[in-house]
């Protein structure tokens, strides 16, 4: 019996922010993966080593989590005002799908770095020294992020001081701007608040009705108190995550939140969309051990936040929902701007299971209408290794 012989695909593997995920440039792919279709995502599902029914994904790149099991793609943008393309793959470990429907907003921090050592970025346009600007044309949601990346000896520099509570060791800083992030593709008519209300009585079969904000800003986020559903939000992965009825109570919320949010028309469909809508949990300032063994104080945070991502508790906090809160927090009246003490406020320290993480957005009212013109914070970004990826030639 003849084996089809593996093939090589040019990748990079790239830590950024609290994820990480196998980077591609378009050109790079295998001629039949370069436009979105069945192909493309059984190559893909195979580099990440999906799906796997033991959820270890040990035949492939991926980590086993959410936060590990991503891809990207990226080429030079053809829209004007726009340096690179970034179209975003968050692999499902266990079933055979990847939902292209959201942004990685930490992925999103390697994505300028990745461009700027890849070719996708005219030389000069790149300083010997300073800060290199990358205009980031966001595929997946039609967005545009701002990537201020630090240059050194005219390469993208990595090393660096700047700490991010979830990554153990320091990096350089990298600043993302999220430009006008309230998302257009999915929402109603590009509004922020689908449901056109801060605050939201959302019925939840089985749990009861819930006070909700949701939101559409950086990536589809329902937010709910955490007493509500009888948390501190001062919980860690392991509070969580081997508890399956709490897991299904969250999906459960996170389906219905999606029909009111106009993302699906029936709960049914929530199975087939995974990465968007989030759902987090928020609670006033409380002192709490991080997973790391830190001690946060509720004196240097503004709030408490406990995010999920692929049906999971986050280690972290996703780069995407941050710019959420971030958002959120700005507008007078949500729960995540109740939950850290109301009131106008341009940036937020909010506590995540791994340690705070700031965030700063810029809000403005018109009539009964809320924007948010950016959202600001920094991540960092690595390169873990490069070459090629192999798969076997019949896997797509």
């Amino acid at each position: 019996m003849a084996h089809v012989p593996q093939i090589k695909v040019p990748a990079t593997y790239i830590r950024g922010g609290t994820s990480k995920g196998v980077f591609f440039r378009l050109q790079d792919l295998p001629e039949v993966a370069r436009a979105p279709g069945a192909a493309r995502d059984a190559l893909l599902m195979r580099v990440i080593g999906s799906p796997d029914p033991y959820g270890k994904q040990t035949d492939g790149m991926g980590g086993a989590t959410s936060s590990t099991s991503k891809t990207v793609i990226l080429s030079k943008s053809s829209r004007p005002d726009h340096d690179v393309d970034y179209l975003f793959g968050q692999v499902s470990i266990d079933k055979a799908f990847i939902d292209w429907s959201g942004n990685c907003g930490n992925l999103s921090a390697a994505v300028g770095p990745f461009a700027l050592s890849n070719g996708l970025i005219d030389a000069s346009r790149i300083p010997q020294d300073g800060i290199a600007t990358v205009r980031i044309w966001q595929a997946n949601i039609g967005k545009t992020i701002i990537a201020h990346v630090p240059i050194t000896n005219g390469l993208v520099q990595e090393t660096g001081d700047f700490e991010l509570d979830g990554v153990t060791f320091p990096a350089a800083e990298v600043q993302l701007e999220f430009m006008d992030p309230a998302a257009d593709e999915d929402g109603a008519g590009g509004s922020m608040f689908p449901t056109g209300n801060l605050v939201d009585d959302l019925e939840v079969p089985g749990v009861g009705t819930l006070k909700a904000t949701m939101i559409n800003a950086g990536i589809p986020t329902i937010f709910i108190n955490a007493q509500d559903i009888g948390y501190t939000g001062a919980e860690l992965q392991d509070a969580i995550n081997g508890d399956e009825k709490a897991l299904a109570m969250f999906e459960t919320i996170r389906a219905h939140g999606s029909v009111r949010m106009g993302l699906i028309k029936h709960i049914d469909e929530a199975a087939q969309r995974q990465h968007t809508p989030k759902v987090a949990f928020v609670a006033r300032p409380a002192d709490y051990v991080a997973s790391s063994g830190k001690q946060v104080s509720a004196d240097d945070i503004d709030l408490l936040v406990r995010a999920l991502s692929m049906g999971k508790l986050h280690h972290a906090m996703m780069g995407t929902a941050a710019v959420a809160i971030g958002a959120a927090a700005a507008i007078p009246g949500t729960l995540v701007n109740l939950a850290a003490g109301g009131g106008a406020r341009n940036a937020v320290r909010f506590g995540h299971p791994s340690g705070t993480l700031r965030v700063g957005a810029e809000a403005s009212q018109n009539g009964d209408d809320w924007a948010v013109t950016k959202a600001i914070m920094s991540r960092s970004a690595r390169v873990l290794m490069e070459g090629w990826v192999r798969v076997p030639g019949d896997a797509f």
